[in-house]
């Protein structure tokens, strides 16, 4: 019987978890044995009785989940320490940013695991349901312009009072990935007033579509890669885009930047420059900060203030709405785990010829078989 075991995450500010009891229930029902780690979802409202009567054994002891499973479950990356526990030929199922992870995707394969990164599951109309960041993206949207409206000195919508009519705020969003078209239409139910830019033309019918104005910027030849990621920039594009939009900055009460480039430092969109011309009490919500930032001046984790403007990069957005977060995450696992698991032989089958696992299995059999990273590497 194959064992699949889901362990507590080791991040302390990230209450989310990998898997709800109804999930560990339906991988219960296809005949696979679970072993979760005691207050698995204790952060997101999941307790260990929820988790038992889903059919679950708990266990106190960490190494055990991963010294003694088949198939590991979880949403970070392992630690080194944890990768040498791993039993020889088990699979591992989490993010693992291969890109900046040589030295664990090494680790990784000298245990002979096989390896599967959610970041790398491809944007195709049958990976939807297991898309992991465009799942967690779209609550980010959500929760990015409410951290930058519960910080505003100001309300979002026009509200007509015997005293005078406000007028609604203004939000600028760059990048209209799912993030962005979420933050779009989040904001605009709050009834701020919207402009969006993304360097893919492609999208501005739908900004539209969610009430906002696409900002005309022309850069030129720019498009989209095969997985729907907007194609890097070069140095002459960006200084074109950060030179056009810093009026429509400047004038925005709220400015939410979502542009990031996969297994790349993002791109600098706002200067400091452009941050200066901003009205003091303005908020910039920069997604990007984490992994090197969209705004010159924020800082990862935390929120700075620079002439009176507000700089939040906070990161863990969806984490923010950890039970939400935890149930959709699960649900993209059990969907990628249905999907390959063999209900006759009861074990999770690797395909290499099959076209999401191709993209997203990095080490199989004791190689690093994903053609990108190995490139990447060499």
């Amino acid at each position: 019987m194959t064992l699949v075991a889901i362990p507590n995450e080791t991040n302390p500010t990230d209450k989310r978890t990998a898997m709800s009891p109804a999930n560990i229930a339906k991988l219960v029902q296809s005949g696979a044995d679970v072993l979760v780690e005691e207050g698995l979802g204790v952060g997101s409202g999941f307790s260990n009785d929820q988790y038992r009567q889903a059919g679950a054994m708990v266990t106190k002891n960490h190494e055990e989940i991963f010294s003694g499973s088949d198939v590991v479950l979880r949403i970070h990356k392992p630690t080194t320490e944890e990768a040498e526990l791993l039993k020889r030929g088990s699979i591992h199922i989490s993010h693992l940013d291969p890109f900046n992870e040589q030295e664990l995707i090494e680790t990784l394969n000298n245990r002979q695991a096989s390896t599967i990164s959610m970041e790398m599951i491809p944007r195709t109309t049958r990976a939807q349901k297991m898309d992991a960041l465009s799942s967690q993206a779209s609550l980010a949207g959500y929760v990015m312009v409410l951290q930058a409206a519960n910080r505003l000195n100001r309300i979002l919508p026009m509200m007509m009072t015997p005293s005078g009519t406000i007028k609604p705020a203004k939000v600028f969003v760059i990048g209209a990935g799912v993030a962005g078209l979420q933050s779009i239409a989040t904001a605009r139910r709050l009834g701020a007033r919207i402009t969006a830019f993304d360097t893919r033309a492609i999208v501005a019918e739908q900004v539209e579509s969610l009430g906002a104005t696409f900002l005309n910027i022309d850069l030129g030849e720019t498009g989209q890669t095969e997985d729907g990621y907007a194609r890097e920039l070069t140095a002459e594009q960006l200084n074109t885009q950060q030179q056009a939009q810093s009026d429509e900055i400047a004038k925005s009460d709220i400015v939410i930047t979502t542009a990031q480039v996969f297994g790349r430092k993002p791109p600098r969109l706002v200067t400091l420059e452009t941050v200066k011309r901003m009205q003091p009490g303005s908020i910039i919500v920069d997604m990007a900060a984490a992994s090197g930032g969209n705004v010159e001046g924020s800082i990862a984790g935390e929120e700075v203030e620079i002439d009176g403007v507000i700089i939040i990069g906070s990161g863990n957005w969806s984490g923010q709405v950890c039970r939400d977060a935890s149930n959709m995450y699960s649900n993209n696992l059990t969907n990628l785990f249905t999907e390959y698991w063999n209900e006759d032989r009861k074990l999770f089958e690797i395909d290499l010829q099959d076209d999401i696992l191709s993209a997203c299995v990095i080490t199989h059999g004791g190689e690093i078989i994903n053609e990108t990273i190995r490139k990447h590497y060499s």
